[in-house]
């Protein structure tokens, strides 16, 4: 009998043990880490919207595409009077803008036609046919032309030739404290106040 429950105690013994090394090939060691995930991890922030995202500002001169022909009427074959120049997309923040006309090919180098600062970015436009008064009715100041004189100066090229004549604007973050202005004055008050810039290319032949 007590041989007979030795070996019934040996069986025993080894059935556990080969069982319980079964179990411990089957569950997961403790210290195993579950495993990753092949989807990235999902961020709680929104994206930030870029600089662009406002819009660009845009001028528009008269009802012309870019790179048209100016209107005699504008030039000094015609009556030698203003475009409407108008303008959309304002960033935010600008205070003011500032419309400059300029003669890239003139033989002296850059002519400039027109100048115009501290116009209320908000109005819209300048109308036709502006006067050469200081300040605009829409409280817009005029600088002087090269010419020396203040408002707009017509274009009118030596007879046969093609020039360029680009309306340039730019939107500031502050206003100018300029009583009177020319070309330099302007370019170097806006350094380091710009906005935004855009241009509009037109050409004239006479």
């Amino acid at each position: 009998m007590r041989i007979c429950g030795f070996i019934l105690f040996t069986l025993i013994l080894s059935l556990s043990v080969i069982l319980g090394g079964c179990f411990s090939v089957l569950s997961p060691s403790a210290s195993q880490s579950p495993p990753e995930s092949s989807q990235p991890a999902q961020s709680s922030q929104q994206p930030v919207p870029s600089a662009g995202s406002f819009g660009t500002l845009t001028l528009h001169v008269d009802s012309l595409s870019p790179g048209a022909a100016l209107p005699e009427v504008y030039t000094c074959k015609g009556v030698s009077e203003s475009p409407k120049v108008s303008w959309s997309s304002i960033p935010p923040g600008t205070k003011s803008l500032v419309l400059i006309l300029e003669d890239p090919d003139a033989s002296q180098g850059i002519f400039t036609h027109w100048l115009v600062y501290n116009i209320p970015p908000y109005s819209g436009e300048l109308g036709r046919g502006q006067s050469n008064a200081k300040v605009l009715t829409n409280k817009a100041q005029q600088g002087e032309s090269s010419t020396g004189f203040r408002g707009y100066y017509a274009p009118c090229p030596p007879i046969g030739s093609t020039h360029r004549y680009i309306f340039r604007l730019y939107a500031l973050e502050s206003y100018l404290a300029l009583p009177t202005a020319d070309r330099d004055a302007v370019d170097k008050a806006i350094a380091g106040h710009m906005l935004a810039k855009t241009e509009f290319i037109t050409t004239f032949k006479r």
